[in-house]
């Protein structure tokens, strides 16, 4: 991670967007480095500005945060996403965070909680509380077909029974810290074992790693 985050900002409403850019604007460690009102617009800004975290609306005109992600992730060495949204049941984060975004926030966040975030996925970790891992457990057992699990427990079974305990480990929401000392290595292992899970399993992160494992256990 950079000495210096740099951010981008993405929503359609601007007092959202100098809301935030006022939060992020405080802290020395963080860089606005631009705003987009749309998903398109998004696309272009990341291109242009490289940023390392994009805080993105889902619901935009023209494109939205959806679609803009899937072009982000089509075009490679896409940043840290985090998805914004009013609603924390929302089908369309489920969505977000299939298409690899790295976790969401709620629009009404408190800012130290949305400073937190920003640091925390710049660092590779993910943005899901353990309460919002319940509801995509619950969400997922709903919506998902069989076919589906099944094929998310063939995927699992790729992986060694010591990277089974780390991915079982993320799919808790638990950051490199706690996996250490619940599985009694160090961190930089952790995050060796992480960076070979999301390979074997063809996640973009660490929240795709999460949802994988929780359709698993459904099979």
């Amino acid at each position: 991670m950079a000495d210096v985050i740099r951010v981008l900002i993405v929503d359609d409403d601007a007092l959202v967007r100098a809301g935030l850019g006022m939060v992020l604007g405080g802290d020395p460690d963080i860089e606005l480095v631009g705003e987009a009102g749309d998903g398109a617009a998004a696309v272009q800004a990341v291109r242009a500005l490289r940023p390392d975290v994009v805080l993105m609306d889902i619901r935009m005109p023209r494109m939205d945060g959806l679609a803009a992600l899937e072009a982000l992730q089509a075009a490679g060495s896409a940043p840290a996403v985090v998805v914004l949204t009013t609603f924390d049941t929302d089908d369309h984060v489920l969505r977000a965070l299939r298409l690899g975004a790295h976790g969401f926030l709620l629009k009404d966040t408190p800012p130290l909680a949305i400073l937190d975030a920003v640091r925390r996925v710049a660092a590779g970790e993910q943005m899901l509380s353990p309460s919002v891992v319940k509801q995509l457990i619950a969400r997922i057992v709903h919506d998902e077909s069989d076919e589906r699990r099944r094929n998310a427990a063939r995927t699992l079974d790729t992986l060694t029974p010591r990277e089974r305990d780390v991915a079982e480990a993320v799919a808790e929401g638990r950051s490199n810290a706690e996996i250490s000392g619940a599985l009694h290595m160090s961190v930089a292992t952790v995050k060796t074992y992480v960076s070979r899970i999301l390979a074997k399993l063809g996640c973009a992160n660490r929240v795709q790693v999460a949802i994988l494992v929780h359709e698993a256990r459904q099979a």
